[in-house]
């Protein structure tokens, strides 16, 4: 559940914000008559988010044997590929959020289709986030069980859309970019879990052999299939008795991200001016 739960958080938070930046740049001009614009398109958004979600899911029934394990790799590699573009990305511009979102506002005012352009700026912003989340939830649907995923889901909802009335409505002040920097650390091992999880099962239908079935075996002091276990395989890939390629593309993964995100900030504190 707690997978669930951060990155329904992060996701439905980084949505309650664009949201949320929408709305207080149209208080800004005085224009409210065109918030109802905006809010179509986060329902239009939702309801395409759910629709994703539920067709990956019926997708996900209904294969079976070989092709349900080659679903689940795919789907859990390309989880991890688009979690880690989402952290390199807020990473990157979540500074300057705020005031791109307010120009993207500005420039649709100055062209004459306020109405369109804030109705599709607020479906983009939440229907991105919403099948990136659906994708996530699906591949992690693939390690803990179903009800428990969905339950995480909603009470992350929950959380965000709280969080974010409650820093635009000015009673909390939350340093965004320290919670997106510790979310985006434990992010960073869910989706070297998930890379980890996708090689397993290609491993089990022989398309990337395991080198070595199984580097050690701690199952009999802590079982992945115990409560520690489960959370532990739920949150970072903890698998007890891993095969050498699994090992090896989890340490890759881990490895390469960081090193990637201590760059990009070498490179952001290079560009700032003295």
């Amino acid at each position: 559940m707690l997978p669930a739960f951060l990155i329904s958080l992060r996701e439905g938070l980084e949505a309650a914000l664009i949201i949320g930046i929408l709305l207080g740049a149209l208080r800004k001009i005085n224009r409210l008559d065109l918030r109802p614009a905006v809010w179509l398109g986060v329902i239009l958004a939702a309801l395409t988010s759910l629709l994703a979600g539920g067709l990956l899911t019926v997708l996900g029934v209904s294969l079976e044997g070989q092709a349900e394990k080659l679903f689940e790799g795919f789907t859990m590699l390309l989880a991890a590929g688009v979690l880690t573009w989402m952290i390199f990305w807020m990473n990157r511009q979540g500074r300057y959020l705020k005031a791109e979102v307010e120009s993207d506002v500005r420039r649709a005012m100055a062209g004459g289709a306020g109405r369109q352009a804030l109705f599709g700026l607020a479906f983009l912003a939440v229907v991105r986030e919403g099948i990136e989340l659906a994708l996530f939830l699906t591949a992690t649907a693939f390690v803990v069980k179903s009800d428990e995923t969905l339950l995480g889901a909603l009470l992350g909802l929950a959380a965000s859309f709280l969080l974010g009335w409650l820093v635009f409505s000015a009673t909390l002040r939350l340093d965004l970019r320290r919670f997106f920097q510790v979310t985006s650390i434990l992010l960073v091992l869910f989706a070297a879990g998930l890379v980890a999880h996708g090689v397993h099962e290609f491993n089990e239908v022989g398309w990337i052999p395991p080198i070595v079935e199984h580097v050690w075996d701690v199952n009999p002091w802590l079982d992945e299939n115990s409560t520690a276990g489960s959370m532990l395989k739920a949150l970072f890939g903890y698998n007890g008795n891993p095969s050498l390629s699994e090992v090896f593309a989890y340490l890759v993964y881990f490895g390469w991200v960081v090193l990637a995100l201590q760059q990009q900030k070498r490179a952001e504190t290079r560009a700032l001016p003295a």
